[in-house]
């Protein structure tokens, strides 16, 4: 069944949450922490409500409303969300009162809005919606499986419409012990010249992007999603090879049939030999394009790609940042997203363009 993409919505390190990025130059960071653009939320969310919340429940939220503004939607029949770190601040914050506090007197505000899904509970309580609200916290898979599991609900339960999306923030804790790990790089590099710098290390990113999906088309549709899929912790780039061949043969196309390739390079000297080797492999000949520089690596950062291939496919044209690629966007029909999250997390999105 194909599975339409109706609205989307985006807040990133980029200007993206109007799509401004498509029109307008990317924004340059020197240091490795890049932090969201956030919107005025005073049209988006109560003013009353934004006071208690917390920067990943604002983005998460605003996005989402924002998304079913889009479509000019009052609600929806399930809400689904993808997290791998959850709201980090509040975490942090009550952890801190407990040590502070001499595990005394502790304000519950924290640990309430600190777990994981929060944000979907959140647009359920705005939206009043009392339908299914599930939230999926697997680590590099957080997002993937929250679309797979909006599209197995639409595939058991047609005419519906399913909110999805995916929240992460970064806080400078949780940056410095990930940093210590070697997830990210130990001293400032921009972002521009993130894939030059050939360095162990990736730069922290954050954002959210949520999706309305249906499985009945409309005129202002963005695209149709074909098919997701995911695998762990293979061997080699022989072994990720192979399982993207399997892919494509399942699809019933070939690499000739992609016209873009979107890949989660993040300028890591080790893991970003993978997408070296598909480059001079399967993806031979085929444009493609990166996308962390934009919005930094984090665990649900291929949300980020799904609404940037959303809106190549939809706009027929591609943001400032790519126009020296030499691509020409009105050609492009079909787009696969690859994406590998520390070499272990490895997934696959394949869209097409609704005018086929």
């Amino acid at each position: 069944m194909k599975i339409f993409i109706r609205a989307a919505s985006c807040i990133s390190p980029q200007q993206t949450f109007n799509h401004e990025l498509f029109f307008s130059q990317p924004k340059e960071y020197s240091c490795n922490i890049l932090d969201v653009v956030e919107p005025a939320y005073k049209d988006i969310i109560d003013a009353k409500l934004l006071r208690r919340m917390s920067k990943i429940i604002r983005i998460g939220s605003a996005t989402a409303l924002a998304c079913l503004n889009e479509a000019n939607e009052k609600n929806v029949d399930a809400i689904i969300t993808g997290t791998a770190y959850g709201c980090m601040e509040d975490s942090e914050k009550f952890l801190r009162s407990i040590v502070e506090q001499d595990e005394e007197a502790l304000s519950p505000t924290s640990f309430i809005q600190s777990t994981h899904n929060t944000v979907g509970a959140q647009i359920a309580l705005m939206l009043k919606c009392h339908e299914y609200n599930n939230t999926f916290v697997h680590r590099g898979f957080s997002f993937e499986h929250a679309l797979l599991d909006a599209l197995f609900l639409l595939n058991e339960n047609q005419h519906q419409q399913v909110l999805a999306g995916s929240a992460d923030e970064i806080t400078d804790l949780t940056f410095s012990v990930l940093k210590r790990l070697g997830l990210y790089k130990q001293s400032p590099v921009s972002n521009f010249n993130l894939f030059t710098a050939n360095t162990k290390g990736s730069i922290a990113g954050q954002g959210a992007a949520f999706f309305l999906l249906s499985d009945q088309s409309s005129k202002n549709d963005y695209a149709i999603i074909n098919a997701v899929e995911t695998f762990y912790n293979l061997a080699d780039e022989v072994a990720v090879r192979n399982k993207i061949d399997q892919f494509l043969l399942v699809q019933k196309i070939t690499s000739d049939n992609i016209d873009l390739i979107i890949t989660g390079k993040n300028g890591d000297a080790k893991n970003d030999c993978v997408y070296d080797d598909l480059k001079t492999n399967i993806f031979k000949n085929i444009p493609s394009i990166n996308y962390k520089h934009l919005c930094g690596e984090y665990p649900t950062s291929s949300s980020f790609a799904l609404w940037l291939a959303a809106n190549i496919l939809k706009r027929k044209i591609l943001p400032e940042c790519f126009r020296d690629e030499n691509i020409d966007a009105k050609k492009i029909k079909t787009i696969l997203i690859y994406n590998s999250y520390q070499g272990k997390y490895h997934s696959l999105i394949l869209l097409s363009s609704c005018n086929n």
